[in-house]
This record gives C-alpha cells, sequence and structure tokens, in this order.
C-alpha cells in the first residue's frame, strides 16, 4: 500500500505544537467558569493587547470562516458591498459565507499581482458607479499573507489604507496566517496592523499550532459594539472556552507562534530553492511566506500523487501549491525531493 503524506498538502494538515497541546491539557485539570468568563480566556487576550500594543477589543471562535464572516458582517449592511482581490478566501472558500452573514452584501472582486490589491484598481472599483442602484462599498477586504503565498509591505497597506479612508470604507484583515507575514518583513504585529490602517483582523491560530480557535480583533473599538452578541447569535461562543483560549495563551507566551511561523517559511524557502535549483521548475510567485506555488509538468504532478504526496493544484491561478507548516521536516523535504528526482527521471 502507498504511504499517505500530507505534510504539502495544507498547514491544517499538521496537529497542535507542543507549547498549545501542553496549555490545553493544563486547562483541562481543573473546573473553570464557562462561556468565557474564565482565566484563560482573559489571559489569552490581555497578551493580544499587549502583542499589538494597543487596547483592542479580542473575540474567540471556531473557523478562519466564521471570524471572517462575522467582521464583515459586524461592519456592513445588506446594501453595502466587500471589495477583495478576486482570489481571497473570502471569495474563493468560505462557500458564500460573507454574503450570508451580512444578509446579501455584495462580494465585488479586485485584480492586483500575485494576490495582492492593487490600490488603483480599488480605487476605481469604487468610482465605477456611486448611485443608489449600486451597492455601496463598505469594506475593503485584504488577506496577509496572500493566497498566493506573497507578503504585504507595511507601504502598500498604508496605500490601500488612504484608498479606503479616502472613500470611507474599513479595512478588513485575513490573517490566518499574519504571523508568517510578520517574520517574512521581520517587523512588529502592530506595525503590520493597526499602524497600517486595519480596523479589524481575524487572527489564525489554526494554521499555526492550534486545534480550532481564531481571534477576531478590533483595533476600531467602535466598531466592536455587540460584537459578542453577533458571535452568540453564529454558534461561535463556546461553552468551554478556555479550551479554545488556553491553546493561544500557550502559542503566545511561549513566543511559539512566531517561532512556528518563522520554521514554516523557512522550510519553504529550501523547498522553493531546491525545486529551482535541481529540477528548475519555475515558481508561479515570490515564495515570501510558507507555500510555493510550482508549475510541475502534469505527469509529475500525477505521479508524485500516486506515490502518495497530497498537495492542491487547483488554488489560485494554477500550478501545485506545496504548503509547509511549523512541523514540516528537513526529511519530509528530502523525500518529496528524492521522489520528484525519481518521478522525472523515468518520464
Amino acid at each position: 500500500m502507498t504511504q499517505e503524506h500530507f505534510c504539502f498538502a495544507s498547514d491544517n494538515c499538521a496537529g497542535m505544537c507542543p507549547e498549545a497541546l501542553e496549555a490545553f491539557l493544563k486547562a483541562n485539570q481543573d473546573y473553570s467558569p464557562s462561556y468565557g468568563d474564565d482565566p484563560w480566556t482573559e489571559r489569552a487576550s490581555n497578551l493580544l493587547r499587549e502583542i499589538f500594543e494597543t487596547d483592542c477589543a479580542v473575540y474567540f471562535c471556531f473557523t478562519g470562516t466564521a471570524a471572517n464572516s462575522m467582521a464583515i458582517g459586524h461592519l456592513c449592511q445588506s446594501y453595502h458591498s466587500v471589495l477583495c482581490h478576486c482570489y481571497a478566501h473570502v471569495e474563493t472558500d468560505e462557500c458564500g459565507a460573507p454574503e450570508f452573514f451580512t444578509n446579501g452584501t455584495k462580494v465585488i472582486l479586485i485584480s492586483g499581482d500575485h494576490g495582492k490589491v492593487d490600490p488603483e484598481a480599488a480605487r476605481a472599483a469604487v468610482e465605477r458607479r456611486k448611485d443608489i442602484h449600486y451597492p455601496k462599498p463598505r469594506v475593503l477586504s485584504l488577506t496577509q499573507a496572500t493566497e498566493l503565498g506573497t507578503v504585504y509591505s507595511t507601504s502598500e497597506l498604508q496605500a490601500l489604507a488612504e484608498v479606503s479612508k479616502r472613500y470611507g470604507m474599513n479595512i478588513h484583515m485575513d490573517g490566518a496566517r499574519l504571523a508568517n507575514a510578520i517574520v517574512s518583513l521581520g517587523i512588529s504585529p502592530a506595525e503590520l496592523t493597526w499602524k497600517a490602517g486595519v480596523d479589524v483582523l481575524c487572527l489564525g491560530g489554526a494554521k499555526n499550532g492550534i486545534l480550532c480557535a481564531e481571534a477576531v480583533v478590533f483595533f476600531n473599538l467602535d466598531l466592536a459594539r455587540e460584537f459578542d452578541f453577533r458571535c452568540k447569535q453564529a454558534g461561535q461562543l463556546a461553552s468551554k472556552m478556555r479550551f479554545m483560549t488556553a491553546a493561544w495563551v500557550g502559542l503566545l507566551e511561549s513566543g511559539a507562534w512566531l517561532e512556528n511561523a518563522r520554521h514554516a517559511n523557512s522550510a519553504a524557502h529550501t523547498l522553493c530553492r531546491r525545486l529551482v535549483e535541481e529540477f528548475n521548475f519555475p515558481i508561479r510567485h515570490p515564495q515570501q511566506a510558507n507555500s510555493v506555488f510550482v508549475d510541475l509538468p502534469e505527469a509529475v504532478s500525477l505521479a508524485m500523487h500516486q506515490r502518495g504526496w497530497h498537495f492542491y493544484s487547483f488554488i489560485g491561478s494554477g500550478g501545485s501549491r506545496l504548503m509547509c507548516s511549523w512541523k514540516t521536516s528537513q526529511d519530509e523535504i528530502d523525500r518529496f525531493i528524492d521522489d520528484l528526482r525519481a518521478v522525472t527521471h523515468s518520464l
């Protein structure tokens, strides 16, 4: 039987990192208040305030889809529109959840190289129509790192923030892989979020070593009003919240949230370099975070799948996506390269 290899399919395939798991088990040792009125949730929230260097409103939910959709839904009325990149997760991979949670807010797609929203394209989308017959732009949604593995610089974010504020929009950031972007640029979380104009952040935990807990962080406190009621209504207020937030405490107190991202980025860099140096395969997008988008010949891709390697070929504009995680090892990279070498020599 062919051995199954899921290590490059998604960073979701990796389990809980040791720091998160240890804290999770500690939260299981005794009784604790429910529905977030526990010391773990308070500590996780305060740690995020320390990390982002500002007073912010913090809420926890089970999935990234829920986080993004509730946040956008909280910022929009049904007659508004959300602007996002055509490859953004809120458009391609959330089954219409943003529209559902907003009672029909229209999603307007914007172009831009390598998964990044182009400021001029955003401006043109707003200027296209301003009459009452067209949904009013209310939110600019950005993904950091992008779905194509690239990273917005602070100057790029500031340019988009200028467009957003000029037209009275709020900025929502899908930060499922924000930690990867932070270590890629080597700057502080504050510089890459609220200091660059972000109003609300959906900070990812599942892709960075947590079981299932995302944090919705409102930097603009006025926008957070009654968001706790939205969480409850959406079924996202966990009765045993401590099991979600304890993992965050373990991740944040130890610094593992950035070390995990740094490891994943480094693994992707190594994999990318070897694909180019040893096989000369074209790389579709700059490798800036923890993914590699590579053009594998169809026969090579098929043969690798037959050898048990799982990776996706439908994300973005094509090519094969190889995703690294906190758990990706040098041995796994070596075995993938060895199998790739055997496949290419046999074809």
